[in-house]
């Protein structure tokens, strides 16, 4: 009897240290998840805060903050060339402790201090579309600018033919899809020996300026056969003084982006082709991530976002149509 009872009692004691251990395991789980469920809170660093291409980053933002439930928060300096600016955002972002920021460098080399910063307190940061001189990103999410801008001279030829004059219109010196961008190109004019870049020019993002240079190289060189502009806001500067000047499809211009006036210029032949990206996504892989690494979670390094060149030929085909209007996942 006595030995029944110290095997009853055994087995009472045995039953209640796996209940106690379930139920912390089952606590556990379910701190684990509510974790997982908290809203962090995101900060979104861009270039600026006009033009169409940031306003459709935006709206990929939004959609990715609204699955992943996060709160984020949008916020860019007045224009591109506010470097001190953008840096005192994301050192502002850093003193808030927001749980990741998703970052537009405007410049290579001085946007790589703010993000060391962050990494040092233990803050993910996700680049987009543009990289900085640092290792410490947890992912980079961005077109290859090389391969764009071999993209947009491959055009450029194209229209221009192999003996030929031609600009580049930039954007900001120092920014590294600029950089890219200008390389790619300039790779491909070294195959043709007979055309000459005659003139490189910075609008720092401003139509106005992009107008104005676009109107100084022409008057410079009469000879001019095409420009490439590197990003909307020189492209719309580029399509404006060439109709002002009456040189529409005389002088052949090769833009990138795809906001709604590029597109209208394409139709009309004032553009000859565009390089187009996908900002959209670039906005929605840059919150995922940034929520996805706040919670813990691993994500990819490097992402590629495709490319397509527009022109009026292809403009209206389904699949392009798709692409040059990606609102969906």
């Amino acid at each position: 009897m006595r030995n029944l009872f110290k095997i009853q009692k055994k087995i009472f004691t045995l039953t209640l240290i796996i209940i106690i251990t379930f139920s912390l395991t089952s606590c556990n789980k379910k701190q684990d998840s509510d974790n997982s469920d908290t809203r962090k809170n995101i900060e979104f660093i861009v270039k600026m805060r006009s033009g169409d291409y940031w306003a459709t980053v935006q709206m990929g933002a939004n959609d990715a903050a609204k699955e992943f439930n996060v709160n984020m928060n949008f916020i860019a300096p007045d224009n591109e060339l506010d470097i001190e600016g953008q840096k005192k955002l994301v050192n502002e972002a850093i003193d808030k402790k927001v749980d990741a920021i998703v970052l537009s460098a405007s410049d290579y080399e001085k946007m790589a201090e703010v993000v060391n910063n962050a990494a040092a307190n233990k803050i993910p940061v996700v680049l987009v579309d543009s990289g900085v001189n640092s290792d410490k990103s947890v992912s980079f999410i961005s077109t290859d600018n090389v391969k764009a801008g071999k993209l947009a001279g491959e055009k450029l030829i194209e229209n221009v033919g192999k003996n030929s004059k031609v600009a580049i219109l930039s954007f900001v010196e120092g920014s590294e899809n600029a950089i890219n961008r200008e390389k790619g190109i300039i790779d491909v004019l070294s195959n043709y020996p007979n055309v000459k870049l005659v003139a490189k020019e910075y609008c720092g993002s401003n139509e106005a300026m992009a107008k104005s240079l676009t109107k100084s190289i022409i008057s410079m060189d009469n000879g001019l056969n095409g420009i490439v502009a590197l990003n909307s806001a020189a492209a719309l500067g580029a399509a404006r003084a060439l109709e002002e000047l009456g040189l529409s499809g005389k002088i052949k211009l090769i833009t990138f982006d795809s906001t709604i006036l590029e597109l209208q210029y394409v139709e009309k032949g004032v553009i000859q082709g565009t390089v187009v990206q996908n900002p959209f996504k670039m906005g929605y892989l840059g919150v995922k991530y940034a929520a996805m690494s706040a919670r813990g979670n691993k994500v990819p390094k490097d992402e590629n976002i495709d490319l397509k060149v527009i022109d009026k030929y292809n403009i209206y085909n389904p699949e392009n149509q798709r692409f040059i209007f990606p609102f969906t996942k």
